[in-house]
């Protein structure tokens, strides 16, 4: 089936889910099926993994437009066949990842906090309502945005508001060289080696874990082999950042709490009790594996958030909620926006926050 058939039958679907009031569990090939919510085994499936291709790739004007079923694996060896990458380091968890699906959920990996979010380089989405229109947000270049960045409020929003169709992305250029190097140190220093590193270090990830502070280097092989001198340490293997960016690392941990925080932040840097097992981002991710406690206590007065990224079913029966509780003002928010893209709510139902 052409792509503008499967656009016009996603369509008809959605018209006729309306006239019948039969919300829909949006799928793509199910990589994040574990982010969020479950969706319950009573609703319907709205499939669009098969809404797949690249529309239009400008190498030269760092601009890539697919629709929302095509493969990330598929994505980024095009980019690599030309030297370029997506910035915002998505994970491609089982291998099946979709471009729709990274920009609904909205993840970014190691690379994010020195060159930017999923957020920071969507250009434009095409859109399907829950009312049954299809319309355009956005652009193909950074400047091309009028009143409220609607594409940029898509990211992250687990399809909640509407089906993505397609996504316009900015790309980059590909670092000449990256290497990872592996240093020994303790817990109470790795914070000032980091931010004395940022300073003048060519940084494309960072994280703590076990007593060694790993950095990953990137850039032209004169700075970078500079650079890897300086910091000194051992390398170490380049694979561990994939193997963090799709939580490989934590397998067989039944209850993952993601936590954000200030790089400089103090929380769970302690020993066993309250430490994480994985500090990410330079410092601004702390991953805690099987806490015996819920983070969300201990950032009572502290600028930051939790989310439980994998989870038991005990965890849910016990009424822990998987993404950061809203104030009541967001809250608000949240549940006009879903009104006005949803108004009779019938996509991914309860998958972010329980009545919306």
């Amino acid at each position: 089936m052409k792509s503008e058939d499967l656009s016009t039958s996603l369509q008809e679907q959605v018209r006729a889910a309306l006239k019948n009031q039969t919300p829909f569990a949006i799928e793509g090939c199910g990589s994040k099926s574990f982010y969020g919510y479950p969706p319950s085994p009573d609703l319907n499936r709205l499939d669009v993994s098969a809404h797949r291709g690249v529309i239009d790739y400008a190498p030269a004007e760092l601009v890539l437009h697919a629709r929302a079923g095509t493969r990330l694996s598929e994505i980024n060896q095009l980019l690599s066949d030309n030297n370029q990458l997506l910035p915002f380091e998505p994970p491609d968890f089982d291998g099946s990842a979709t471009i729709g699906g990274l920009i609904a959920s909205g993840l970014s990996g190691p690379r994010r906090p020195f060159a930017g979010s999923a957020r920071d380089f969507v250009l434009g989405v095409t859109l399907l309502t829950g009312s049954g229109e299809i319309l355009e947000f956005g652009g193909q270049v950074m400047k091309n945005v009028a009143g409220y960045d609607v594409s940029r409020l898509l990211t992250g929003s687990l399809g909640t508001l509407g089906v993505i169709l397609d996504v316009s992305l900015k790309v980059l250029p590909a670092p000449e060289v990256e290497i990872t190097r592996s240093i020994v140190v303790s817990r109470q220093e790795f914070q000032a080696r980091l931010q004395s590193m940022q300073r003048s270090m060519p940084l494309s990830a960072a994280a703590y874990q076990d007593g060694c502070l790993k950095v990953r280097l990137s850039g032209s092989e004169v700075a970078v082999s500079a650079a890897g001198q300086t910091i000194g340490g051992e390398e170490a293997d380049d694979a561990y950042w994939g193997e963090l960016n799709t939580l490989e690392c934590f397998t067989g941990v039944k209850n993952l709490w993601r936590v954000s925080v200030a790089p400089a932040s103090q929380l769970f840097l302690g020993g066993a009790d309250d430490g994480a097992a994985v500090i990410d981002w330079g410092g601004g991710i702390r991953w805690l594996a099987d806490p015996e406690f819920n983070p969300r206590k201990k950032l009572a007065g502290e600028d930051g958030h939790a989310t439980l990224m994998k989870y038991d079913k005990e965890s849910l029966l016990s009424g822990v909620d998987i993404f950061q509780p809203l104030p009541e003002l967001l809250l608000g928010i949240h549940k006009k926006l879903k009104q006005q893209f949803d108004p009779t709510g019938i996509f991914n139902p309860g998958r972010m926050y329980r009545d919306i």
